[in-house]
């Protein structure tokens, strides 16, 4: 059938035919539909990332305090990716999410090519991600406050033509609620800690 569409394809531009459908392109931006909420506290957004990332999945969503309890998130936050992916599993009745670690800062290129691979292999399959990150006051997002943010947001879309990604952040540092960072940001502000895909 491919062979049998290019020379079709040839065809058509051989004799100048009209009016036939474009050969579709390759996907280069997907994002999905999420209900985004701000984090309750100053310290719930791991709970805030994982109900944004379930929202991708579900209408039927939890509290961030039931999120906060299932967690075991303190006032010192979150203590690990896996407890988010434990959390999606079991809320969203799947086994589709694995904990991935970065633990080299920078990363390597086999990391930052799993994460690309995670990333749009998730975004295409309607599943987001949770990502625990590191921000020093050198290496931020968007409106963060000048020191080192320890913090969970969530990746809800990715532009493969500029390599970026969509973030839902429940910080809404500086009103800074969704928005786009480069990829390459992204893979710098994981390490040490990890991810949820």
């Amino acid at each position: 059938m491919r062979r049998f569409r290019a020379g079709f394809v040839a065809l058509v531009a051989t004799f100048g035919l009209v009016g036939l459908p474009a050969v579709a392109q390759a996907r280069t931006e997907a994002v999905l539909n999420i209900q985004y909420q701000v984090q309750e506290t100053g310290y719930w957004c791991g709970p805030a990332a994982t109900r944004i990332a379930m929202s991708a999945r579900t209408s039927n969503l939890p509290s961030q305090a039931t999120l906060a309890a299932q967690l075991g998130t303190t006032t010192n936050g979150t203590d690990w990716i896996g407890q988010v992916t434990g959390v999606l599993n079991a809320d969203l009745g799947t086994s589709w999410y694995e904990t991935k670690e970065m633990p080299n800062d920078p990363p390597t290129q086999a990391q930052r090519d799993l994460l690309w691979r995670d990333i749009t292999l998730d975004i295409d399959n309607g599943y987001a991600i949770v990502a625990n990150i590191v921000a020093p006051a050198n290496n931020h997002p968007p409106g963060y406050p000048n020191y080192t943010i320890y913090h969970y947001f969530t990746v809800i879309g990715y532009d493969s033509s500029d390599m970026t990604v969509k973030i839902a952040d429940p910080a809404s540092f500086g009103g800074n609620q969704i928005y786009w960072l480069s990829f390459d940001q992204l893979a710098t502000l994981i390490p040490p800690k990890g991810y949820s895909a």
